[in-house]
């Protein structure tokens, strides 16, 4: 979140939307990494991200900030595997102008020490997770070559190849990468969210021409190749081409994608890739399975509610002008 008057942080807060935890952050951050068991997550700053922080979700321990070397930054992303062992952060060899997942040694009380990395097999990998197997990580290669010389600046749209990489968690060997056809090759695949059989489901950002309106949620099955949904033509178009965040409900049977330009969350089966509605949120981008069914959802504009898949809502926060809710948002626990 940003507070009024610009400082960043991250916030744990229980289901009522009360907060439990507020951590100071440097800059502006994206996303986190979720050792549920453990109590603990790392966020990450937003691309290009130059810090990460470790903390407890109690607030026992001040919080810990991640080595990075000079030559590598944030995507704003990571996962914890191996029980917890390790955290795997994406991150950019934007020299080498190559994707990287930075493997860090987190084993509880010991710190976060940086022992190596994989390729991702890709360019700008973004969201990483894994898989129900806890041996697989799957990373969301977007394909957009970037240089922090130069911002956020698209240097190959004209070569982009976006994928998504499965890897060996523990040697890093790439096992499986598939693309998305080569006319599609300017959607850049960014985030990822596990549904209840298994398939991972991704959502895209569309760079290229404005008045192209490609499908921008697909999912995937091991061994398949890629499937992509569109859902009613209107609803498509009032995305706006951007996707910024992906979840399962609890159950894994609905998967909800965000656009905060399009100012509306819809909702997908899992089993069939059919829409089954939406929800319109101004600015609503963050999306966490509720303990029981439905998502909650926040807002740019300070705002939180509960939703589900008919389009319903209801209020948990009001809008604010004192804190603003960034793009992520993760369930940490079910009470």
């Amino acid at each position: 979140a940003r507070q009024r008057g610009g400082r960043d942080e991250a916030v744990v807060l229980d289901g009522a939307g009360q907060d439990r935890r507020v951590v100071p952050m440097p800059a502006r951050g994206h996303s986190f990494a979720i050792d549920a068991p453990a109590e603990r997550a790392v966020v990450f700053g937003r691309q290009p991200g130059f810090f990460a922080l470790a903390f407890d979700l109690g607030g026992a321990r001040p919080p810990l900030e991640l080595p990075l070397p000079e030559n590598r930054h944030f995507f704003g992303h990571g996962a914890y595997f191996d029980g917890g062992r390790l955290l795997a952060a994406t991150e950019n060899d934007f020299d080498g102008g190559r994707g990287v997942l930075g493997i860090y040694d987190a084993t509880p009380g010991g710190g976060y020490r940086r022992i190596g990395e994989y390729d991702t097999g890709g360019i700008g990998p973004h969201e990483v997770l894994l898989m129900p197997d806890g041996k697989t990580l799957c990373v969301a290669n977007g394909g957009i070559l970037t240089h922090p010389d130069y911002g956020k600046l698209e240097l190959n749209l004209d070569t982009m190849r976006p994928s998504l990489a499965y890897l060996d968690a523990a040697s890093g060997a790439l096992l499986e990468r598939v693309e998305l056809a080569p006319e599609l090759q300017r959607l850049s695949i960014r985030h990822l969210a596990l549904a209840g059989d298994g398939s991972v489901w991704f959502g895209c950002q569309y760079m290229g021409p404005a008045g192209d309106w490609p499908a921008l949620v697909g999912r995937h099955r091991r061994g398949a190749q890629p499937v992509l949904f569109n859902g009613p033509q209107d609803t498509l178009r009032a995305m706006r081409n951007y996707i910024g965040s992906v979840a399962a409900d609890a159950a894994g049977a609905v998967i909800a994608t965000s656009s905060p330009v399009g100012g509306r969350v819809l909702y997908w089966d899992a089993a069939s890739g059919r829409c089954l509605g939406e929800t319109r949120l101004a600015d609503g981008c963050g999306v966490a399975p509720a303990t029981d069914a439905g998502f909650l959802v926040s807002s740019g504009l300070g705002a939180m509610v509960r939703t589900d898949a008919s389009g319903g809502q209801r209020p948990v926060l009001a809008p604010s002008r004192e804190r603003s809710w960034d793009n992520h948002f993760r369930k940490v626990a079910a009470a």
